[in-house]
């Protein structure tokens, strides 16, 4: 693995990768485009860098783009970098109320979109949210990247310490997505230490069919620069034409996030019941908790979904064991998973070498460059085994939040970051998640502010109280359920989950939600109606606990 120790930018890692490997393969397209090398993307992004530049984009720039996950994003990404912009990624999936957040909360002067995209106009939706701002500039890449005269380009920005090039937004406890600020070289970290985790190598091939626009792409564009493999790049994921495509170039590696596991697990259950003579299963389904009775030696390669793949990898919301033994079996490769945030990309990880018991029940150890202490209430750190909260530090954690408040409250005065996460360290050094502090839900690997939704939910007329909390989903991790009670008449009716259950449907709530311009994303997929909310403790809140426990049975 290259040497990474001098390396602060990540335009040097793409020189040197594209001086080291050459025209061997970079990006596959899993959309069936052309295969591009490593020289080819250096190449093609200092084209688009010198592009970029007659428009205007130079060294600070800010320059927020909302691409799906294409070669021609992760080209434009790295021509930015090449120039020293400060890019602020937005997944797809974001609309008006996202997008006119971030807009305005990160003041970008340039704005990349794809036009338009699976049916929805990006640009128009970009030029409403900048509606009353002035110096917005939105480049429609529908015709794809611009193109110049590499030769006019001034020579690449040199990092400095503390210099923010990106600025990630990520939902937390606040209803306000709060704005995470990271150099290159925090990424770089953070890609070497997945890359160090798995034994990442030029012999493997990847995958990247997970949002670009997570802080997880460039993170992973590292690790393939580092250690010099190739990976497929798919715009969306679909279990079945995923392993399709990986079938057809031999992919290795792997995953994104729990819901992938359970994904690929269910297709090859299906797959394999579809076979001519197969045995159907007496039971009703094929999820976790019906773990096969075969072992990865039972299922030859020829019968496997993925033959070539020894590794299924990811991270954005828990593991349950039960699953970690049903992949693994049925898929018949390691499953090995991490535990990291916008705010520090990489924690902890798995390694293919470690023990069934320890990737079953722990997120792995600290990655290179890392320490995570265990922190008690009052501060003090807490011995092995004892839970506290999960604070990290090391050259892959963020500079700081845009909010300086925010900042003074995540950091500790000696450099570490509070996660907001319980947990434990190990005898054997791995570490056990065991339940957060603060309050969000995990959906498909995004993170969604419960307090956020819930101040929607209270803008229904039929609503008196609402708590939004996340339940255990087996498609997607974590669902989101609202549980509410029912507003009283100015007669005293009403408000009883007896009388007035028919007085609010989900589908209603949803469309409420949407009107007041929630991503799709965020709605919620289970209404519960109760006459109360239980509360407790000296400040009367509600206890979040107790209606996951009340309701963690019912939906999915």
């Amino acid at each position: 693995m290259f040497e990474v120790d001098r390396v602060r930018t990540l335009w040097e890692l793409v020189e040197y990768r594209a001086r080291a490997s050459g025209g061997a393969p970079m990006f596959f397209d899993g959309g069936g485009g052309p295969s591009v090398g490593f020289r080819e993307v250096r190449d093609a992004a200092l084209c688009a860098a010198a592009g970029f530049r007659e428009l205007g984009i130079g060294a600070g720039t800010r320059v927020m783009w909302q691409l799906p996950t294409r070669v021609e994003t992760i080209v434009a990404s790295l021509a930015l970098a090449r120039l020293g912009a400060v890019q602020t990624p937005v997944i797809p999936l974001h609309r008006a109320r996202e997008v006119g957040f971030v807009l305005e909360e990160s003041a970008a002067e340039f704005v990349l979109v794809p036009g338009v995209w699976r049916g929805f106009d990006y640009a128009a939706l970009v030029r409403g949210a900048a509606r009353g701002r002035d110096g917005v500039r939105v480049v429609s890449l529908a015709d794809g990247l611009p193109s110049g005269n590499p030769g006019t380009l001034p020579e690449p920005p040199q990092e400095e310490d503390g210099r923010t090039r990106w600025i990630y937004y990520t939902s937390g406890t606040t209803s306000a997505p709060k704005g995470v600020e990271h150099t290159d070289a925090s990424l770089i970290a953070g890609g070497v230490g997945l890359a160090t985790a798995l034994g990442m190598s030029a012999d493997d091939i990847g995958s990247i069919a997970f949002p670009y626009a997570h802080i997880a792409g460039p993170d992973y564009v590292v690790a393939m620069l580092v250690s010099g493999f190739p990976a497929v790049v798919l715009e969306t994921f679909d279990a079945e034409r995923a392993a399709e495509v990986y079938r057809r170039y031999g992919v290795t590696m792997a995953g994104g996030s729990t819901a992938f596991y359970q994904a690929f697990y269910d297709a090859s259950r299906r797959r394999r019941q579809a076979a001519p003579g197969a045995e159907r299963d007496a039971g009703p389904d094929t999820g976790p908790d019906a773990v096969p009775d075969t072992g990865p030696d039972a299922v030859p390669d020829a019968g496997r979904l993925i033959p070539s793949l020894r590794l299924l990898s990811g991270g954005g919301a828990p593991l349950p064991p039960e699953l970690y033994r049903a992949a693994g079996r049925e898929l018949g490769c390691a499953v090995v998973h991490g535990y990291g945030m916008t705010e520090c990309p990489m924690i902890a990880m798995g390694t293919p070498y470690d023990s069934d018991e320890q990737l079953a029940h722990t997120v792995g150890r600290p990655v290179a460059g890392a320490r995570v202490r265990i922190v008690r209430a009052d501060g003090s750190e807490a011995a092995t085994g004892e839970t506290g909260e999960v604070t990290v530090s090391g050259p892959m954690v963020c500079r700081r939040y845009t909010d300086p408040a925010l900042t003074a409250e995540a950091f500790t005065a000696d450099g570490f970051f509070r996660t907001g996460d319980l947990g434990r360290l190990r005898p054997d050094g791995h570490l056990v998640l065991t339940g957060r502090l603060k309050d969000i839900i995990i959906r498909k690997g995004e993170n969604i502010s419960a307090q956020e939704v819930e101040d929607l939910v209270h803008t229904h007329p039929a609503v008196a109280e609402a708590a939004v909390i996340g339940l255990p989903d087996r498609e997607r991790g974590e669902r989101v359920c609202a549980v509410v009670t029912l507003a009283r008449d100015g007669d005293g009716h009403g408000g009883s989950a007896g009388d007035g259950a028919g007085a609010l449907t989900l589908a209603a709530l949803g469309a409420h939600l949407r009107a007041a311009g929630l991503m799709t994303q965020k709605l919620p997929e289970q209404l519960e109606i109760t006459d109360a909310l239980p509360r407790g403790g000296p400040l009367n809140k509600v206890l979040k606990s107790a209606l996951r426990e009340r309701y963690g049975g019912r939906g999915r």
